[in-house]
């Protein structure tokens, strides 16, 4: 039986899973934490919907169908645990807990929340929901496994969730928890989307990705935005250049922190250097480090990751040219929906264009620059693979 799993540990295991993991630089941030337990009730749920003129084809329709008003979870208590970058950073907790938030509005469940400010707050937390008679517990974010898998190992009548990871065993080969389910998402759908825009869009020919850490969970956005790029390129005949990301080799730059905005600062400033205008961090909170040094440099635009930066972080919105959207907020309602209606699984559930756990977010203020004629090339992309006739391959895809 598993009790914790550190952070270098679980790194470690994720490497060993990929063909060939490398680095380069590190980096991570976070925003405010607080403390912990405490029962709210709100909303919010976004959705990208893609504008365009004549030339631009409808924009398909993706995301679940299911309506959650009418799921009765009054009985229900469904508890949230952050990572540590807590709930307003601005990425995938505040995800998180804007799911958590609707489905006590939608569904009318009991919510409880624990905020974490350091990884030494993760079983404690976890062991606070426990306490408080949670029917189900969700950990956010895969540092959270070990916290997770001791609390489900000791409590089998609870249901457990955890964005962003599946569960490993003492010799971190994956196992499943029959009171656990792993929430996924396969990003690399949408961040195909947006590394066609971005080597579509970018003046100088030169775009760039960077990863917070070399896990799978980060590798499958640059995968997915490499292949994109690549496929402009073929599209148009052109040579559009991608910094950052070798997808063959596995192996790129990596801030190696989800914490140290400086470095996120650190490593956009030399892809700038380069000559790269469009930039990607895929790196959490790091990302605004990465966002600073694109506003202050000209003609550079950056896409966000997790959340749709043009309203999560609006202090940027006039740099945001797009983001890949992960939305965490459908996987919590998923997990909880099912609980509520006794179709609670083990079975991991994997976002997709499909089914609305990803997306790509409008252009806003940038719509205007965008040819219409790239805007319906997008929009047939992302047709083809909501249709199943166009897959985005990457080691990285969560099963």
């Amino acid at each position: 039986m598993k009790k914790s799993t550190s952070l270098l540990a679980l790194v470690a295991a994720s490497a060993l899973a990929l063909s060939g993991c490398a680095n380069d630089a590190d980096e991570k941030d976070n925003d405010a934490p607080a403390t912990s337990a405490e029962e709210t009730t709100a909303s919010e749920d976004a959705d990208a919907d893609s504008d365009s003129e004549e030339a631009e084809a409808d924009e398909p329709e993706a995301g679940p169908a299911r309506d959650y008003t009418a799921i009765d979870g009054s009985d229900y208590k469904a508890c949230l645990v952050s990572d540590q970058g807590g709930w307003d950073d601005k990425s995938f907790n505040e995800s998180a807990y804007n799911g958590l938030m609707e489905a006590g509005e939608s569904m009318k469940v009991t919510t409880q929340t624990a905020e974490s400010t350091d990884e030494s707050d993760f079983q404690p937390n976890v062991d606070t929901m426990v306490a408080e008679d949670c029917d189900i517990i969700i950990g956010v974010g895969f540092m959270l496994e070990g916290a997770i898998h001791q609390a489900a190992d000791n409590n089998p009548d609870l249901k457990f969730g955890l964005v962003d990871s599946g569960f490993q065993d003492a010799d971190y080969n994956p196992i499943t928890l029959e009171n656990g389910r792993p929430l996924l998402f396969n990003t690399a759908e949408a961040a195909y989307l947006a590394g066609y825009v971005a080597a579509g869009t970018t003046e100088t020919g030169i775009v760039a990705t960077f990863g917070g850490l070399p896990i799978p969970s980060v590798q499958v956005f640059m995968d997915g935005f490499a292949d994109g790029v690549d496929a402009y390129n073929e599209a148009h005949g052109e040579s559009v250049t991608l910094l950052g990301w070798d997808k063959a080799e596995q192996k790129g730059s990596f801030s190696q922190s989800f914490e140290d905005q400086a470095k996120g600062q650190q490593i956009t400033e030399g892809f700038i250097s380069q000559g790269a205008d469009i930039i990607m961090p895929v790196a959490g909170p790091v990302g605004l480090g990465a966002a600073s040094a694109v506003q202050s440099a000209d003609g550079v635009k950056i896409i966000g990751v997790d959340s749709d930066w043009y309203e999560s972080a609006p202090e940027f919105s006039d740099i945001v040219l797009t983001s890949v959207i992960k939305d965490i907020d459908v996987s919590i309602l998923e997990a909880i929906a099912d609980l509520i209606e006794g179709d609670f699984t083990s079975e991991a559930f994997v976002g997709t264009l499909e089914n609305g756990g990803v997306d790509i977010a409008p252009f806003h203020d940038f719509e205007d620059d965008v040819d219409p004629d790239l805007v319906k090339e997008v929009n047939d992309l992302k047709a083809k693979i909501i249709s199943g006739e166009l897959t985005v391959e990457s080691p990285n895809t969560p099963k």
